[in-house]
Formats: C-alpha cells, sequence, structure tokens
C-alpha cells in the first residue's frame, strides 16, 4: 500500500506540473482555503486531543500556520529567483547563478503536541518549493490525525499531497520507501530511526527534536517580569512543547522570591484550581502521564504536584533541592515540571548547560547584556531567546532548527523553502573568447601557474599586476576613444588652446 502511495505522487511529481510557481500558489491558496473553511472542525479536534479552547488553539496553532502560507505566497516568486553570485577573472564574461528546484518527493512526520501547525507548517515549505509531500501526522494526536486526513485531500492535488494514517507499522512500511528528502518532529530515540532509514538511500533528513532546554536566571534579573515569562512558557500546552523552559538556574538568594512570583503569576493564569480552568491543558495520554508522574516520584515540590490520572491533570508543578543526578534531570520532561537548581554564577551555570547534550533552546535572563552575550558565546544550542521565552521561534526570518542531540537543519519561511529546495549551480559560458581558456590547458608551464594565480587566487606580484592592467586599461581607453571621438576630439582642441594661450601669458 505504501509503495503505491509514494510511486503514485513519485509519478505526479515526474509531470512537471509542481515546476510552476502558479501551481504551487493555487495549492498553498487551497490550503489556506481548508483552514479557514473548516476552523471549528479542526478547534474541536485539538480540544479532543490536547483540551486546547478555541482561543489557545488559533492562536497557538491556526494563526501562525495563516501567517506562514501567507508569506510563502507573497514571496515565493521572489525566493525562487536565480540567485547570481559573484564570478571570477576566468568566468567574467558568463552568467553564475544558483537555481532552485524542488528534491521530489518528500515525507513529513508531524508530532502530537501541536498536531496541525507541526504537521502542516513544514508541507507550506516542501510545496513552495515544488516538491510532492507525503504528510504522516502523529497518531498519538488522533481526532487531528484523523481531520487531516479527511480535509486534505478535499483541497489539494490528492496524487501529489497524500495523508497516511496509522501508528507504527504503517510508519514503518512508509520508511522503507524511498524519499528524496525526510523531515521529522519528536523524539531522539526515533530521530535515530529515522535516519538509520535515510541511510539506505543516502535521503538527506531535517530532524526537530528536543532536549532539556534550561532557563538562567541572573541576580540582577527583573524577577517579576522572568516569573512570569517563564511561567507562561512552560506551563502553556501542559508543558507539551519542543522549545519549553525545561528547568531553571539561578542563585540561591533570589530562589524563594522566584517561587513566590511564580505561585502568584499561576493563581493570575489558571486560578485558584487549574484543574477547573478552561486554559489549561491535559497530558495528551495516559501512557506520557505514567512518565511524567514516575519523574516527579522522590522530588520536592514547592509548588503544585496534584495530579489524576483519569483525566490525565498533572498541576503546574515547580521542584526544588532537585540534584542534577535525579532523574527528572536525565531526559526531557515534556510536562508540567519545572525543576530549579541553584547555582553561585554565570559561570557555574554555563558548566552546567555544556555538561548536558545541546537544548533545542536557551533562556538567559538578566539586565546585563553582556551577560546573555557571554552565555550565548560560551553555550551552544538550537536558538535562544533572552530575557524571554519560545518568542526567537515567531520570527519567520530566523532558522528554527537543533543541533546535535536537538536536531539537525532547519525550517520557516525563506528557510523551509531552502531547506527542501536543491541549490543547483549554474554556470552558462560563451563559445567565444577561447583564448582565455588556454591556461587550463596543455602544455602546463610555471607561467600558466603564475597567470592562474593571479586569476583564481589573487597571489601576483606588482610589477605582474600592472603589466595585467596595461593592456586592459589599454584596451578600454581604445574602446572609449572609438566611441567618443568627435566629442574627444573638440575636447582636445579646447584643451590645445588654453594651454596655448597660457604658455603665451607666462612668456609675455
Amino acid at each position: 500500500m505504501m509503495k503505491n502511495i509514494v510511486n503514485t505522487a513519485r509519478q505526479a511529481f515526474a509531470t512537471g506540473k509542481t515546476r510552476s510557481l502558479d501551481f504551487r500558489i493555487q495549492q498553498l491558496q487551497a490550503l489556506k482555503r481548508m483552514i479557514n473553511e473548516n476552523e471549528a472542525e479542526i478547534k474541536n479536534a485539538l480540544k479532543a486531543d490536547l483540551h486546547k479552547n478555541d482561543c489557545s488553539a488559533y492562536s497557538l496553532e491556526i494563526m501562525g500556520l495563516l501567517a506562514e502560507i501567507e508569506l510563502c505566497i507573497d514571496s515565493l516568486h521572489d525566493w525562487a529567483a536565480p540567485k547570481h553570485v559573484k564570478k571570477n577573472l576566468m568566468t567574467i564574461s558568463d552568467e553564475v547563478y544558483i537555481h532552485y528546484e524542488p528534491f521530489g518527493v518528500v515525507l513529513v512526520i508531524g508530532a502530537w503536541n501541536y498536531p496541525l501547525v507541526v504537521a502542516l507548517q513544514p508541507v507550506v515549505g516542501a510545496i513552495a518549493a515544488g516538491n510532492a509531500v507525503v504528510l504522516k501526522p502523529s497518531e498519538v494526536s488522533e481526532h487531528t490525525a484523523k481531520a487531516l486526513e479527511k480535509l486534505v485531500p478535499r483541497y489539494l492535488d490528492k496524487e501529489l499531497y497524500p495523508v497516511v494514517n496509522g501508528g507504527v507499522a504503517e510508519t514503518t512500511e512508509l520508511l522503507a520507501e524511498r524519499f528524496d528528502h525526510i523531515l521529522y518532529t519528536g523524539n531522539t530515540v526515533v530521530g535515530k530511526i529515522i535516519m538509520t532509514a535515510a541511510a539506505k538511500y543516502l535521503t538527506p533528513v531535517t530532524l526537530e527534536l528536543g532536549g532539556k532546554s534550561p532557563c538562567y536566571i541572573d541576580k540582577d534579573c527583573d524577577i517579576d517580569i522572568a516569573s512570569r515569562r517563564i511561567t507562561w512558557g512552560k506551563f502553556v500546552n501542559c508543558g507539551q512543547t519542543c522549545i519549553a523552559p525545561d528547568y531553571v538556574l539561578c542563585d540561591k538568594s533570589i530562589q524563594g522570591k522566584l517561587i513566590e512570583k511564580i505561585k502568584e503569576t499561576l493563581k493570575e493564569f489558571y486560578g485558584d484550581n487549574p484543574k477547573e480552568s478552561p486554559d489549561y491543558e491535559r497530558i495528551i495520554n495516559k501512557r506520557h502521564f505514567k512518565r511524567i508522574i514516575g519523574l516527579l516520584e522522590g522530588e520536592k515540590a514547592a509548588i503544585g504536584g496534584e495530579h489524576d490520572e483519569s483525566t490525565c491533570y498533572i498541576a503546574p508543578t515547580v521542584l526544588i533541592d532537585v540534584k542534577p543526578e535525579a532523574k527528572v534531570m536525565q531526559e526531557e520532561i515534556f510536562g508540567p515540571l519545572l525543576p530549579i537548581i541553584t547555582v553561585k554564577d554565570v559561570d557555574e551555570a554555563i558548566q552546567f548547560i555544556n555538561k548536558g547534550e545541546k537544548p533545542l533552546a536557551l533562556y538567559p535572563f538578566s539586565n546585563n547584556k553582556k551577560v546573555i552575550k557571554k552565555i550565548i558565546s560560551e553555550t551552544s544550542s538550537g536558538g535562544v531567546t533572552g530575557n524571554d521565552v519560545f518568542m526567537h521561534f515567531s520570527i519567520a526570518e530566523l532558522p528554527f532548527g537543533g543541533v546535535g542531540y536537538s536536531g539537525m537543519g532547519a525550517y520557516h519561511g525563506k528557510h523551509s523553502f531552502e531547506t527542501f529546495s536543491h541549490k543547483r549551480s549554474c554556470l552558462i559560458k560563451s563559445l567565444s573568447m577561447e583564448g582565455a581558456n588556454k591556461l587550463r590547458y596543455p602544455p602546463y608551464s610555471q607561467k600558466k601557474l603564475d597567470w592562474a594565480k593571479f586569476i583564481l587566487m589573487g597571489k601576483f606580484s606588482k610589477k605582474k599586476l600592472g603589466l595585467v592592467l596595461l593592456p586592459i586599461v589599454a584596451v578600454v581607453a581604445a574602446l572609449i576613444l572609438k566611441k567618443y571621438r568627435w566629442q574627444l576630439a573638440g575636447r582636445g582642441l579646447q584643451l590645445a588652446l588654453a594651454f596655448q594661450r597660457l604658455c603665451f601669458k607666462q612668456v609675455s
């Protein structure tokens, strides 16, 4: 079955219709209509999967996706235009440029935590780049996956953009097929499986994974603002966000104030009982619920800790006195638990961060930008937002992606178009001026090598440089004289008469 789906997509791509920018834009416009015309159904699916209310569903999933589509529609002609590059002396009269062409058939495997935007945002870039796309939504967010399986074929070309629903068996069967690019969003364990499958055909991959994204709060920071922003970023979507703050590093002297401010903020956001708040989501399923509760065992909760398996509810929880070797510090939490670890200064925080795998995001808070820049320069992460969380994700001009265990490759905006495009190097030479090519033809000599060094590497003596420039200047001068000989003749006569008058005046 999967072989037929992929083969059909490949045959449809081979017709060449995706090469047309107008066709790509038409498909993107159809995708936009799909979202707008079925907004209520999409919101219902997100509520059934993750307990997201209408406002959360629109602001965190639908709005960003629509903005991405609009950006691609408005920018596609510019992005896809040939990009001319600098030439050397050997190619000075030639046409040299980068041509963007689609890879072919792309596989996009979505994630369950933001099941609409994480599935479709890469698809937008892949369509804009001219590829056929096989979309595999996450079966964990089953209601959204079913909605995509039903809606996408109604609006997009069925052969070029099929949707495959199912679990591990279907994904395994898909990965046995040959693709021209694979983008996967999820965890590191599955990321390794994706890379292993891709290696069979040397298929390029983009992996959007996760990791333990740290916050560092400097002693001189405005704790009120820092706690408010961190609280929002940690507990939105019940902590099930790949770039959520995973833990906090701070000086022991500010830990108490930080906890109090987080407690106040939680009450402001979700009321006295977050379980009753329409703005607080739920854990996706009981398997993930049990995993997170396992991380909570044995830890000291300064805030929260309450949970209810029947509704997959875990309260916003802040942990203190957490040891670096604790279980909660050994894996990405991906839930509403926020450990606080005390450090004596920024240098110790940097050392702590660098002992772990490179995170997907990093969030330093300080009134002193030098502290933030120091952390940026001495650590590595997929992205950084200073004095806030998440916001680098919202800038389409910034590439979004990980490094090391947090992923490889990037997308968003133009970066999505480039991720799904082959940058083809193109040079078109003239069949004239063959004399200039003698340097590369046998028989070889030191003189030819010296000329080649000058032309290609700039390694030539000033004396030889003068010898080169002299004939060039002579040729340019001859061309100018030929084109403007009558004007120059008149100017020359005027100059001669003026010179003669000057000489006569000096003699007399």
